[in-house]
């Protein structure tokens, strides 16, 4: 992956044009790093753990790469529309400096009242000239931005097309070392025929959780530290934008007393901290879910996932992949398009996250940091 391409910029182009140039070239050095993750990622010790770092570099990056290129589509779009709109006083403004470029002689701007008449003219044109001038260079500097940009869109191409190859391929890579993976310890055997009947038997979260004791075999206690002076500060387990915040109602008028984020397609989950995975698969009307217990009598629900990884009984390091939201990534023509990064994603895939303490739900926002909108 060439960042050549991107640096096109001399120190004469525009302000604006300049941040995205310099927006495109910070994108396309952290897919650089992401794709030097992804070639050193076989080799890795811990090759889930590399590959899991190299996914999320990859969403940074194409992130970054998306919202580059797309203010610079929106801004190209809004000086075309306005260069557009200025035909007609383009065309006078050509006209009015060749006309003055043709009076080369200081004799063809005589008047034909004599001096005096003269005088005022040579004033008149002083007066006017300059404006002619800033009317001109104000279109030269919209022209060299315009093509400025346009230019930074079809270089970042080729750009794109690599980093959405290489997600693609992080996460298939990723999603075949968790199905081969075997070492993670066990905190206890889940009994299949009890989990089924408990899913049959109930009709809401609620019921569900307080049953998830019961469906266990040998459930030994936990190991892992408190995380109560953790309290506001964990991370969100995947990227994304807040929905709605616990106890908004949906578009249905229904209340849930969980978080919804708005996330990319086939975003990466990860778990926030150290957990036991107490359950993953599908229910209710809920979709996909993983059930995650960090602590005693605290519980993450995470659902609306596509792909959920390891086993139920399982005990998951920080950080640790949980999963992958559905969706399709947008083409490349559709983010480059001023709307395509909104149109390719105008339903963008959500997440569900509900933590339980005891028998009884409480605001996600206590647990995970609020620097999401």
């Amino acid at each position: 992956m060439r960042r050549a391409a991107l640096c096109l910029m001399c120190l004469a182009a525009p302000a604006v044009a300049q941040e995205s140039a310099a927006a495109a070239r910070a994108a396309a050095a952290q897919l650089e790093a992401a794709t030097v993750q992804l070639d050193r990622a076989d080799g890795a010790r811990d090759r889930i753990r590399a590959l899991t770092e190299t996914v999320r570099a990859y969403e940074a990056g194409l992130s970054a790469m998306r919202d580059g290129l797309r203010d610079a589509a929106i801004r190209e779009t809004e000086l075309s529309r306005k260069l557009r709109g200025r035909e007609d006083e383009v065309a006078q403004l050509l006209g009015a400096l060749q006309g003055i470029g043709r009076a080369a002689a200081p004799e063809t701007l005589l008047h034909p009242a004599g001096p005096v008449g003269t005088a005022r003219s040579g004033m008149l044109l002083a007066a006017v000239t300059p404006g002619l001038a800033a009317n001109a260079a104000d279109l030269r500097a919209d022209l060299a931005e315009v093509t400025t940009l346009r230019q930074l869109q079809e270089d970042a191409v080729k750009t794109l097309q690599q980093g959405l190859a290489g997600v693609q391929q992080a996460r298939t890579a990723l999603s075949h070392a968790m199905a081969e993976r075997t070492e993670l310890p066990m905190r206890f055997t889940e009994d299949p025929v009890r989990t089924a009947i408990l899913i049959s038997a109930t009709e809401t979260l609620e019921g569900f959780a307080s049953g998830l004791s019961e469906i266990t075999e040998e459930d030994s206690e936990s190991l892992l530290p408190s995380i109560e002076g953790r309290m506001g500060t964990l991370p969100w387990p995947v990227s994304g934008q807040i929905l709605r915040r616990a106890g908004q109602e949906d578009a249905a008028g229904v209340e849930r007393p969980g978080v919804v984020l708005a996330t990319r397609p086939r975003a990466l989950v990860t778990t926030p901290t150290s957990a036991t995975i107490r359950y993953r698969g599908p229910l209710l009307d809920y979709g996909l879910v993983s059930i995650l217990e960090p602590q005693a009598d605290l519980l993450f629900v995470l659902a609306g996932l596509d792909t959920v990884y390891g086993e139920i009984g399982e005990v998951l390091a920080a950080g640790a992949p949980v999963g992958l939201m559905g969706g399709t990534e947008a083409e490349t023509g559709d983010i480059l398009s001023p709307i395509g990064d909104r149109a390719g994603n105008a339903r963008p895939e959500t997440l569900y996250i509900e933590v339980r303490q005891g028998d009884l739900p409480v605001d996600p926002m206590t647990w995970f940091s609020t620097d999401k909108g």
